[in-house]
């Protein structure tokens, strides 16, 4: 009689699933997230294998999320990418078009925008690395996690500019590096590796690389090159691999500062680092560069996201001059 314990199927969902992302080169955090949510359809459908399930009963929990949890428009966009990816990419299960799901309405929102004087205000009151990251934000329109993800190696000083790597829709682009940022940063760099040959003779300095270049060149994760720009204050241990890594900053101190610095300078408006990105793109316009230039520079795919800037232009009726003022 063979006592071998049977191994459940949906034990190695999860593995497979890392596996995949990991594959295709999706972010730690997209990973996380991407797990929580299907993670949340199996719990809603009573833990039922998603194999078993399918396009009925994918509907039936993004519906749910916008009648029962009145979740946001890109909140259920974000969960239906989790899924599609599940069945598509890891099952093999194509689905066909989820036409009956209730969908949420998403609202038009501009974007909040500061003026320059506000900008300022807000960077008077922050200091050291603090002041440097937030200024990249503005200065080269950064989201926060592309600031945090850049590695040594991504900046090119004699062009003053980053390499944006593996960016919001898995594509890389190339954006300024504000001249007046350059010593700056410069001397950042140069407490970073001092951290990082303090890592190095204690047996670490090792930061994660993506798979297929972790594949390709083995030991790249110890080069100075491929150290974090921002790294975090203290090292942690890759649950799968048991490696000892120094990753990146985190965000929520970023959050909190921007918040704190907008209300101590007594700016009236929901403020948060990503406004820092939506006023460099508006600052840029308003100086009459391109928006295709823009367009490039932010990585928009399509320049229709990059037009809804030229709504917010300092400029009060869509940035017409009246005839009155003109005649």
């Amino acid at each position: 009689m063979d006592n071998t314990p049977e191994v459940k199927p949906a034990l190695k969902l999860f593995p497979l699933i890392v596996e995949r992302l990991r594959v295709d080169h999706y972010s730690q955090r997209t990973e996380a997230t991407y797990i929580a949510w299907i993670k949340r359809y199996i719990l809603f459908h009573d833990k039922r294998h998603p194999r078993d399930m399918g396009t009925m009963e994918v509907t039936a929990f993004l519906s749910h999320l916008a009648t029962e949890k009145k979740v946001a428009a890109s909140t259920q966009s974000q969960a239906k990418s989790a899924l599609l990816f599940l069945y598509d990419e890891v099952l093999g299960q194509r689905l066909p078009p989820l036409e009956n799901v209730t969908k949420v309405v998403a609202k038009k929102q501009f974007p909040v925008v500061l003026s320059t004087q506000e900008v300022q205000a807000i960077l008077s009151r922050l200091d050291g690395n603090m002041w440097l990251l937030v200024s990249l934000l503005y200065g080269s329109g950064l989201r926060v996690m592309e600031c945090l993800r850049l590695r040594v190696a991504d900046i090119d000083f004699a062009k003053q500019e980053f390499f944006v790597r593996d960016a919001q829709g898995h594509k890389n682009r190339i954006t300024l590096l504000p001249a007046s940022l350059v010593n700056p940063l410069k001397a950042h760099l140069q407490s970073v590796e001092a951290l990082y040959i303090a890592d190095v003779a204690k047996g670490f300095g090792e930061v994660w690389m993506p798979a297929d270049l972790a594949k390709k060149y083995p030991d790249a994760g110890k080069d100075w090159a491929w150290q974090y720009v921002f790294p975090s204050s203290r090292l942690s241990v890759e649950q799968q691999s048991g490696v000892v890594y120094r990753h990146h900053a985190d965000e929520k101190p970023i959050q909190r500062a921007v918040k704190k610095a907008a209300t101590q300078a007594g700016i009236k408006k929901e403020v948060s680092p990503n406004t820092l990105r939506h006023s460099f793109a508006t600052h840029l316009l308003e100086g009459g560069y391109d928006i295709r230039t823009v367009q490039a520079l932010l990585g928009h795919a399509d320049v229709s996201t990059t037009m809804i800037y030229t709504h917010v232009i300092n400029k009060g009726g869509r940035a017409v001059s009246s005839p009155l003022d003109v005649t």
